[in-house]
């Protein structure tokens, strides 16, 4: 699964907060335990840090139950 994220003029977003933003984990506290198990990557590093600050030009990726999922992270709002 692919999708695109729109910081919506925010400078970033923390790891878990996006996360949740986009469906991947269902609660903050699912989001925070994806990143604890070591499931979550930022632009190919494995992010350990759950509030990590990610910023517009990022791609998060993962697998969750068995699908991958990539997010590319934009400045500005969908159109």
């Amino acid at each position: 699964m692919k999708e695109a994220f729109y910081l919506e003029n925010h400078p970033h977003v923390a790891l878990n907060d996006l996360l949740k933003m986009t469906g991947i984990a269902e609660t903050g506290g699912r989001a925070k335990l994806m990143v604890a198990d070591e499931l979550i990557s930022v632009n190919g590093a494995l992010e350990l840090r759950k509030t990590a600050k990610i910023l517009a030009g990022s791609v998060v990726t993962g697998t969750i139950d068995g699908q991958d999922f990539e997010i590319t992270v934009l400045e500005g709002f969908p159109a």
